[in-house]
């Protein structure tokens, strides 16, 4: 699920965690395990939306309960059915062993509000995507699929839904087109395999062998970083340098250096872009110039292994 433009963010976070600490060896021997938890976060934060998604739509079987209720119920409350929540589609999801498992195991479930998620259905069945939905008959797939997907389009664009999003995960943020695109991919993929989860948990092959990586590699090589980087700030002095953008720099340089496989051009447009996201209105530019100087001086200098360039990120 992770990209590794994601993991490069993560791995930037760890690193100016680290810059803000006293104790050098207890930040070093924390770092591994913080940058765990926030690649972790993010497969949470998906089960967290996939939850919420599913006990929206299941509200329909209250909604039902209550129109059933009525003395005087109108037409369309006696036409109402609660396929919404009971369609084939959804009930993979309901009845996922291991996506089951994996809310209990997060206790995601505590972190709902059940008069939230009555007024978020509430809200969505105001919508005429849900009205034509509802009383049409006999949906196909398809069409369960279509208002899965325009519940989930209204959930984000949905003041109540980000404010529970944003209170129990901090960084929604940064990892919001990230969770979007996984929770576009699942809906489009009803129903469910039984394995489906296993495409989106934390895979070893981004996590350790890059990020790990890049973050061991700047870690250990920091100075050397540094006297690299240093030569082409002309008249700036290092200290005066933002501290988010000398790290970006040495996670460039780290990647220039260490990280055959991936394109010299690629790694430079990554870190000008998460710079243009994170750092100063000046940032891109910034860093732009310097790491384009800076390739061009390994590179003459016979620095950079050409082995495996022509690779895509």
């Amino acid at each position: 699920m992770l990209s590794r433009r994601n993991i490069r963010v993560k791995v930037m976070q760890v690193l100016y965690a680290l810059s803000r600490k006293t104790s050098e060896d207890a930040s070093i021997k924390a770092a591994n395990q913080y940058y765990g938890k926030l690649v972790n976060d993010s497969f949470i934060l998906y089960l967290f939306n996939l939850l919420v998604l599913i006990r929206v739509a299941e509200y329909a079987r209250q909604d039902k309960i209550r129109r059933d209720g009525k003395l005087r119920p109108t037409e369309a409350d006696l036409q109402f059915s609660s396929k919404f929540a009971d369609n084939a589609l959804l009930q993979s999801l309901i009845k996922n062993f291991d996506l089951t498992n994996a809310h209990s195991k997060y206790r995601l479930g505590q972190m709902l509000d059940a008069d939230l998620i009555r007024k978020l259905y509430v809200d969505f069945s105001k919508e005429e995507a849900y009205q034509k939905y509802i009383y049409e008959q006999g949906n196909e797939d398809a069409e369960h699929i279509a208002i899965f997907l325009e519940l989930y389009r209204f959930l984000i664009n949905n003041e109540t839904f980000v404010s529970m999003a944003e209170d129990h995960f901090p960084l929604w943020m940064d990892d919001k087109s990230l969770v979007v695109g996984a929770m576009k991919k699942t809906i489009k993929a009803l129903p469910a395999e039984d394995d489906f989860l296993d495409a989106y948990r934390p895979q070893d092959e981004t996590i350790k062998e890059f990020g790990e990586a890049l973050l061991q590699k700047v870690q250990d090589a920091d100075e050397e970083l540094l006297s690299v980087i240093e030569p082409s700030l002309k008249n700036w002095d290092a200290e005066r340098v933002a501290v988010l953008d000398m790290i970006i720099l040495k996670m460039a340089i780290a990647e220039f250096l260490y990280f055959s496989s991936i394109p010299t051009k690629v790694t430079l447009n990554e870190f000008v872009e998460i710079s243009k996201l994170y750092s100063t209105d000046k940032s891109k530019d910034f860093i732009n110039g310097i790491l384009d100087r800076l390739l061009k001086k390994l590179s003459d200098d016979g620095l950079i292994q050409k082995k495996g360039r022509g690779l895509q990120d």
